[in-house]
């Protein structure tokens, strides 16, 4: 992997868009080989917000995307506590990357690789000034979801795949930066509120709306900003295909 690489496609569009695309790709990226890796959703989550943080104050032009990513995904994994070892970063990346190759041998473009990834985790450490702990939206979703189910009636959560949506939401909201945009509270709030919509699931009416009970400081309008900004990245994905 190169320091310095740009695929001739992306060179051809605009700059800011062909930029929001190679993002999104290689954010599935890390998103496919930490499963593979067997990351828990948190790990996987910081990797993806190390990797937007990074490029806030980076560019392209100069640092090769996936190279960080596999250094994000290395760095997440001390973050969060689960420790992954370099050698199998590097293979699994490897084999997403050129899946009709043979495994990398141990030879000196294995550790010329491996030297890159570790040089990185420091690059990308001081580029955020060692400021590496995240508060992400999943404690929150989960609180809201316990929440949601102790009022909806029974029947109605287990007919509608709510909780699987949202999460699911959640995880794709990833692939874009709003997990730096937004507090993690409005950002689970959000995704379940576009769960409940989608399925058509309306609460008991109340003086307040339930986000309002359960998030004091959001409006309405930044829960439908967010929604928009979610739905924009789905139709990321159908240009990234």
């Amino acid at each position: 992997m190169e320091l310095h690489r740009r695929t001739g496609d992306e060179s051809t569009e605009s700059g800011s868009n062909a930029d929001i695309k190679t993002h999104f790709r290689v954010c599935r990226f890390i998103m496919e080989t930490g499963v593979k890796l067997g990351m828990h959703s948190v790990p996987i989550a910081t990797a993806c917000a190390l990797y937007h943080r990074f490029y806030q104050s980076a560019s392209l032009e100069v640092y090769e995307p996936h190279l960080v990513a596999m250094s994000a995904i290395y760095l997440a994994g001390k973050v969060e506590e689960q420790h992954l070892r370099t050698r199998d970063i590097i293979n699994v990346c490897h084999r997403y990357l050129h899946a009709d190759s043979s495994p990398l041998e141990l030879d000196s473009h294995f550790w010329e690789l491996r030297d890159s990834v570790v040089q990185c985790e420091l690059l990308i450490l001081r580029q955020l000034n060692f400021q590496v702990s995240l508060n992400h939206p999943h404690k929150y979703l989960l609180h809201y979801l316990l929440s949601l189910k102790a009022l909806l009636n029974r029947h109605a959560w287990s007919r509608t795949p709510i909780c699987e949506t949202a999460w699911a939401l959640l995880k794709d909201s990833y692939h874009g930066p709003l997990c730096l945009e937004h507090p993690p509270q409005h950002l689970a709030v959000s995704v379940l509120q576009l769960a409940l919509s989608i399925y058509g699931v309306e609460l008991p009416p109340g003086a307040l709306q339930w986000w309002q009970v359960l998030c004091e400081d959001i409006t309405k309008s930044t829960i439908e900003t967010i929604i928009s900004k979610l739905l924009q990245l789905y139709d990321m994905e159908a240009k990234c295909t």
